[in-house]
């Protein structure tokens, strides 16, 4: 696992998408149970522990879009968060794991947030992301999404986060959510794109697999799990359902498709759980930042004190490390 350093996700081939193959899923069977099983026995089968968690952790970070998304977002704001997505672990910690240089995966921010972003993240190599298409609903008439894409794009986004329309799964409506991202799809440029599916809202594992693939098919270089709005966000049963129609797809087409958990993961385990998951169900290769993102903010805190423990066999008050 490599730990020395940052990592751009903006490096892999893009998905150049195929059209619309309702054939690929629309038998498919999922079940629950067993996917439910399979995502309770990952972390009791494998654990890490001392300086192989240490290193877990470290990948974490440069595996994580450091978000902030709330109502009161002001520019300061997103400056400090892109100061701490340049230096996520205080200098002592850095030293201790012998460690020069460490960023977090990208900056996700609001669409009016993205020209400060990248302002601030002006040569360190990380990428803006932002999301987009009316987040976190997406129930907004499709010219004024793809408008918003490119305005993003304009301000200097490199990935874009669109939301998808959760009727359209519910309805079993494929060719209108295919046509759909495939417009965001083009609209996104040379952005990387990546497809919140918004699990929670989908009722069904069945629909999240259904989802996932038609998402896919449309362009989307990465598949996200929620928005972090919803009731239920992230979860491993979900994630795994996710992965294999990932898996699936990849075996059809050769195209490599990235993986975003978002929402609900706030603690170390959690960054550890999911990596798991990654290098179970995909392998090593899936455990990088251009293939593997952590939608989380809140779990850096938790994180950069796991590792603060590792180096000085002492646990520091949440109040000394720096706020993400």
């Amino acid at each position: 696992m490599q730990t020395d350093g940052s990592g751009s996700g903006t490096n892999s081939a893009r998905n150049a998408g195929v059209p619309l193959q309702v054939d690929w899923f629309d038998q498919i069977a999922v079940n629950t149970q067993a996917a439910e099983r399979r995502a309770a026995t990952l972390t009791t089968r494998r654990t890490v522990k001392k300086q192989w968690q240490a290193a877990w952790l470290v990948n974490a970070i440069r595996c994580m879009d450091l978000t902030t998304l709330a109502g009161d977002d002001t520019e300061d704001r997103v400056r400090r968060l892109c100061a701490k997505a340049a230096r996520p672990l205080a200098d002592p910690i850095m030293a201790g794991l012998g460690l020069e240089r460490l960023t977090t995966g990208a900056v996700c921010v609001y669409p009016t947030m993205v020209a400060a972003a990248a302002r601030a993240l002006r040569g360190t190599g990380i990428p803006v992301a932002s999301v987009a298409t009316g987040f976190p609903a997406g129930l907004m008439p499709l010219d004024l999404r793809l408008a918003e894409i490119r305005y993003a794009v304009n301000q200097g986004a490199d990935e874009i986060d669109i939301v998808i329309t959760r009727a359209h799964v519910l309805d079993g409506n494929w060719a209108a959510l295919h046509d759909e991202v495939a417009a965001m799809r083009e609209a996104c440029g040379a952005a990387h794109m990546k497809a919140i599916l918004a699990t929670g809202d989908l009722k069904t594992l069945r629909n999240v697999y259904k989802a996932s693939m038609v998402a896919m098919q449309a362009g989307a270089d990465f598949i996200k799990t929620s928005t972090g709005k919803e009731g239920v966000n992230a979860t491993l049963p979900v994630s795994l359902v996710m992965l294999r129609a990932l898996r699936d797809y990849g075996e059809r087409t050769g195209w490599r498709i990235g993986f975003k958990p978002a929402g609900g993961m706030k603690t170390a385990k959690d960054a550890l759980a999911w990596q798991i998951l990654m290098k179970e169900e995909l392998g090593n290769d899936w455990l990088r930042p251009d293939l593997f993102r952590l939608g989380a903010s809140s779990m850096l805190a938790d994180i950069e004190r796991q590792l603060d423990h590792h180096v000085t066999g002492r646990y520091a008050a949440s109040f000394r490390h720096a706020l993400a």
